[in-house]
């Protein structure tokens, strides 16, 4: 088979909902769970799947690679049930060798963590997605420093995972300001519906150049209220190493939009690159 027939693992942006709640039937993520619930049907079982959670930063590249990843309950106040959830997907030591070299031959140093557990980035998400727990997964965490160039770079790094059928899997969420209300503003109001409008353009619109699509996700603080929609940029960042995979592997980068629904009274979307 040749490169231009080779069929590569798709890459995925997806919301990953409040903490444990999507496991716990609270009624807001209704539309949320029905899709992570159904979401692999669209392609091929991976051979293994990559995280990149929002619940996972370091100061230089980190990759799990532990044999046996523990759960890490990193959410607070849950009925006792959200501490009970178990995913016991096997670690890949070898995928996470593969991906610090390379991100090493792209000079991106990274190292190897064996004893950090998965976050609910990645257990609630795969419990609905693969609830078998029969495809072996490691996380890639982000950088605290926020650099979106870091984090496309990153993507373009690891992209070759693709033709390995390794699922990239950016686990997040396009709006994330749940914890600071503001008196006066509804997030669900048509004018803040415009960072929505901006961020499906920007993964979604064929019209738009490799570089014009890498540029708009570089200056994401551009779109119109982008600080109020991210507040703080870990759940978004995902899509950036998303981003990256996508564009090296492809002749434009462009997505589909594979989830735009509410989940508790705000539209979320998910993307999906084939």
């Amino acid at each position: 088979m040749n490169n231009d027939s080779q069929v590569l693992a798709p890459v995925l942006y997806i919301p990953h909902g409040g903490g444990p709640l999507p496991l716990l039937g609270e009624p807001g993520h209704a539309f949320l769970v029905e899709f992570l619930s159904h979401i692999h049907l669209q392609f091929n079982k991976p051979t293994a799947i990559l995280v990149i959670s929002a619940h996972y930063e370091a100061s230089i590249p980190t990759v799990l690679s532990g044999a046996n990843p523990s759960l890490y309950y990193d959410y607070y106040n849950f009925p006792p049930e959200a501490y009970q959830i178990q995913y016991p997907a096997l670690g890949d030591a070898a995928l996470a060798q593969n991906i610090i070299e390379l991100l090493a031959a792209k000079d991106i140093k990274a190292v190897m963590d064996n004893k950090r557990g998965f976050d609910h980035g990645m257990f609630v998400p795969l419990k609905l997605m693969y609830p078998g727990a029969d495809i072996p997964c490691v996380e890639l965490s982000l950088l605290d420093d926020m650099d979106p160039a870091k984090h496309i770079a990153m993507g373009k790094a690891i992209a070759a995972l693709r033709k390995e059928g390794v699922l990239i899997l950016g686990s997040g969420s396009s709006y994330h300001n749940m914890q600071r209300p503001v008196p006066g503003i509804d997030p669900s109001s048509e004018e803040l519906l415009q960072f929505d409008q901006w961020l499906i353009e920007t993964c979604t619109d064929k019209s738009l150049s490799k570089d014009t699509r890498e540029q708009r996700l570089l200056h994401w603080l551009d779109a119109p209220h982008a600080r109020f929609c991210h507040p703080r940029e870990e759940h978004l960042l995902p899509l950036h190493i998303c981003l990256g995979a996508a564009l090296e592997d492809s002749k434009s980068g462009v997505a589909e939009l594979v989830f735009n629904a509410p989940m508790m009274g705000r539209e979320l979307q998910a993307f999906l690159w084939r």
